[in-house]
This record gives C-alpha cells, sequence and structure tokens, in this order.
C-alpha cells in the first residue's frame, strides 16, 4: 500500500493519512482509490488482499460479497473487478461512504456495488438472509478499537451472529490482528487461519450440520 504522510491536522483532531491503493487484478485493474485514513481504521495492506483474493478463488464470481466495516471500500470494490454479482459496503462514517459512492460513480460500477452508511453492529442484527439465498462472502476488519480486549466482545457476537444467520457454503473472512482469540469463536477446528506479519486472516466455510444417526432408527 502506497502512503503519503502529512493531512490536515488541526488542534485537538486527529491526524489522517492520505493514502493511495490500488485495485489488483480484474475489470477494474491498476485503478487507484486516493483517500484520507483516520488512524483507527485498518486499511487491509496490499500483500494481505492479494493473498486473501488468492485463497478465495472461485468463490468469488458470481457470489455477492459483503464488506462490512468498509474504510476506503477498496475491498469491496476489488470483489466487483474479480466479478462478484455485487458488493454491499457498509461504512458507518459519513465522509467515507461520500469518498466509496463517488469512486464507485468514477468506475462505472453503479449496477454492482452499494454502499450502506450504518452502524455495522446493528446491521449484522438486522441482516435477515431471504430462504433462497445463495452463498455469499463476508468480509470483516473491523477498526483498531473495536478489537481491544475491552472492547472486542461485541465484534465476537457479531461474528456468531453473521455465522449463523449465513447460507451453507457461505465464507466468513476476518482479517484481525495478531493475538485474535479465534479459538473463543464457534467451530474453531473449522478456521482457516493465514498470518501475514501482524495481520491473520481467518476463513470459515460455513457447512451442512451432520446428521447423527441414533442407534436402532
Amino acid at each position: 500500500m502506497g502512503e503519503e504522510r502529512g493531512a490536515k491536522l488541526g488542534k485537538g483532531e486527529k491526524k489522517f493519512e492520505k493514502t493511495e491503493v490500488r485495485i489488483v487484478a480484474g475489470s477494474l485493474r491498476g485503478r487507484k482509490i486516493a483517500c484520507f485514513v483516520d488512524p483507527d481504521m485498518r486499511p487491509t495492506p496490499q500483500l494481505v488482499r492479494e493473498s486473501l483474493f488468492s485463497i478465495m478463488g472461485n468463490a468469488i464470481p458470481g457470489r455477492l460479497f459483503y464488506d462490512v466495516f468498509a474504510g476506503t471500500g477498496v475491498v469491496g470494490m476489488e470483489a466487483v473487478s474479480r466479478g462478484a454479482l455485487r458488493a454491499n459496503l457498509i461504512e458507518f462514517d459519513a465522509k467515507q461512504v461520500t469518498e466509496i459512492q463517488g469512486n464507485i460513480n468514477r468506475f462505472g460500477i453503479a449496477q454492482s456495488a452499494v454502499v450502506l452508511r450504518a452502524d455495522a453492529y446493528k446491521w449484522a442484527e438486522r441482516w435477515i438472509v431471504p430462504p433462497d439465498q445463495k452463498p455469499v462472502n463476508l468480509f470483516l476488519s473491523p477498526p483498531f478499537p473495536d478489537l481491544a480486549p475491552e472492547r472486542i466482545a461485541p465484534f465476537m457476537t457479531m461474528v456468531v451472529q453473521l455465522m449463523d444467520k449465513a447460507p451453507l457454503e457461505s465464507v466468513v473472512i476476518l482479517q484481525t490482528e495478531d493475538g485474535f482469540p479465534f479459538d473463543e469463536l464457534p467451530h474453531f477446528e473449522k478456521w482457516d487461519i493465514r498470518k501475514y506479519g501482524r495481520n491473520i486472516l481467518g476463513f470459515y466455510v460455513k457447512e451442512a450440520p451432520e446428521v447423527v444417526e441414533q442407534a436402532g432408527a
């Protein structure tokens, strides 16, 4: 990820970093997104993003992709570039939403990328999946404060909610930090965990529950 230091800074304000991210592959390959990044955000480094989509492979084309905590929106737009049926980008910050929408319009992908201004936690609670919904991909990369030990409980609850609601064969992907307690999530043994420096990618594929036959049945 390329970065240019030295963004706007006023007294008592957060220091923002002006960052440029590039879509790596697909129909939008090489397109660049310039944005100011809040220091609480955790932009997905290009190496991690490349690995994410390499691992997902054929599970991207033709599926809905949810970019929760969208931030710059680059992950959702990368999914569209690689053939996702549609990307739904969930972001609470009004400025980020405006920037994401501007890039969606600039790239001409308004029919396949939708940005929704919403609190991610409330969205997860209210997310309703139609009974006939085909598998989807859910990518969650929360901001730094949400992964702090004293604040991580709501995020863990959200992950479990989405695991429960997602249709069978859906993939839940977490981008977290080193030390994240994957072992506290349901079906820990089924998580595929990859490490990239301090960044961690965790993949969970929702399978149908095993049917246990009763003796004598």
